[in-house]
């Protein structure tokens, strides 16, 4: 059986950049399995108008490459669109055309495979190498089994739409979907007459703006509702220093913090790269203000602060139709309330897990049953098991940032290679986390504090 240099599993816009990145190495030979039938990035979120919250330079492999011929301005110039994105004078594309862009990308690459769906992963015996090893991967495929051996894998699985407890089970004769399906089920949510949006980030200002539309306006009008637990609609927080906070110095600042304290900035840090945009914040607001100088009554309603904690489908709802009953907590004021509609829109996010076909003792997990990841991406002892995206927990706001990927895919095919096929930068931030060596004063210790140190 062959044997890859490098096996990657999850072929999203992490896999599929390190598979551009790979391409031109002759020192790689790489292979990407995803068990989709084509490359798709949130489909169910393609919103017209709708734009990334990062520049055009966050593409699969500028940051690492500005000469790739896999660049989103390589992809515009193919298309014969590159004069137009040049006068349009914005650095952010539109949510379509990244996943256009992708899609063209992957098209390109003879690396990839889809349609197989991984069921196990073990170590074997290496045939070429007394005592060594490689990885044998199983997938399924429409035409039967496959198996793989690679010397190193990369786990870009991804992560999986999340609801709540308060909504997991709900069901009536209204649609409750999750922002992942928001755009197959739009018509019916509008023809409800009745729609409430449950969660904070862009995702949920999209949709709520985009329901806000029909929202009022005649036939097929609707009432609008956006319920949030955050204590504010907060805005993505773009300022250059703190931008910085993408970057190697501040993620080996990060990943050497204790777990408890990694969790808690991690919750603190939401506005960070969870927000919403500003330009749509002040859209939202412009919006409802054209609406109300018109004379009319705006039916839409919006609650911050406060979070769904329980729900039921009524049968006997309003006009015979049924209705959702949400239970609502405004956790300042520690009261309830009752809140009644007839379609849910979950803006809840999504999360990561480790995947079942890992063998046991494959990769290293914390006490928590996350990947233990070391500051190059690593989750094995012998540093041969990559991750793409599942490290939030361990390497803060840069895990998730599309700018970042590039980068984090250059220290990928460097422990491959053992060289850097792309230059790592190591500093980029002009400001410093953490004191300099040079001005921590070692702090004098007395017999109590011994005592102490010794006890633990």
């Amino acid at each position: 059986m062959k044997t890859y240099d490098l096996l990657g599993i999850g072929i999203g816009p992490f896999g599929l950049g390190l598979a551009a990145l790979a391409e031109p190495l002759d020192d790689v030979d790489a292979v990407f399995l995803d068990q989709r039938d084509g490359f798709s990035w949130h489909a169910g979120m393609l919103i017209e108008g709708t734009t990334l919250q990062v520049p055009f330079l966050a593409d699969l492999v500028t940051m690492a490459d500005p000469t790739s011929p896999y660049s989103f301005l390589a992809w515009l110039k193919a298309t014969g669109r590159l004069y137009q994105f040049y006068i349009r004078e914005s650095f952010y594309p539109l949510r379509a055309e990244y996943d256009q862009y992708c899609r063209w990308v992957a098209e390109q690459l003879p690396a990839l495979r889809w349609g197989r769906r991984v069921t196990g992963v073990v170590r074997v015996p290496d045939p070429t190498e007394a005592g060594g090893y490689v990885f044998e991967l199983t997938a399924e495929a429409a035409h039967g089994v496959e198996k793989y051996c690679a010397k190193h894998l990369v786990l870009g699985t991804g992560t999986q739409p999340r609801l709540p407890a308060a909504l997991t089970g709900l069901a009536g004769a209204g649609p409750v979907v999750h922002t992942s399906e928001y755009l197959p089920n739009r018509a019916a949510l509008a023809a409800s007459g009745s729609v409430t949006v449950v969660g904070s980030g862009q995702s949920a200002a999209e949709v709520y703006r985009d329901l806000l539309d029909g929202c009022g306006a005649g036939p097929g009008e609707h009432r609008l509702s956006w319920v949030t637990r955050s204590p504010r609609f907060f805005p993505m927080e773009y300022t250059k220093l703190t931008l910085e906070m993408t970057s190697p110095e501040y993620t080996d600042h990060y990943v050497a913090l204790p777990l408890g304290q990694r969790d808690v900035l991690g919750r603190e840090q939401r506005n960070l790269y969870k927000g919403i945009s500003g330009d749509l914040i002040d859209d939202i607001y412009d919006t409802l203000y054209r609406k109300s100088a018109l004379g009319a009554e705006v039916p839409t309603a919006l609650l911050s602060d406060t979070e769904v904690v329980a729900s039921r489908f009524d049968a006997d709802g309003a006009d015979g139709a049924g209705e959702y009953v949400l239970t609502l907590r405004h956790a300042q004021l520690g009261t309830t309330a009752e809140h009644r509609t007839r379609a849910v829109v979950a803006a809840t996010g999504y999360a990561g897990a480790v995947p079942g076909f890992l063998a046991p003792g494959l990769v290293g997990l914390d006490e928590r049953g996350r990947y233990e990841v070391t500051r190059d991406y690593t989750v094995d002892s012998d540093r041969r098991i990559h991750v793409a995206g599942g490290e939030e927990h361990t390497h803060g706001v840069t895990a998730p940032d599309l700018g970042f990927g590039a980068w984090r895919n250059s220290v990928i095919l460097a422990n491959v290679t053992g060289r850097e096929p792309y230059p790592i930068e190591r500093r980029i931030a002009f400001q410093q986390f953490g004191l300099p060596t040079s001005l921590v004063e070692p702090v004098e210790t007395g017999p109590q504090d011994n005592e102490m140190e010794a006890a633990r």
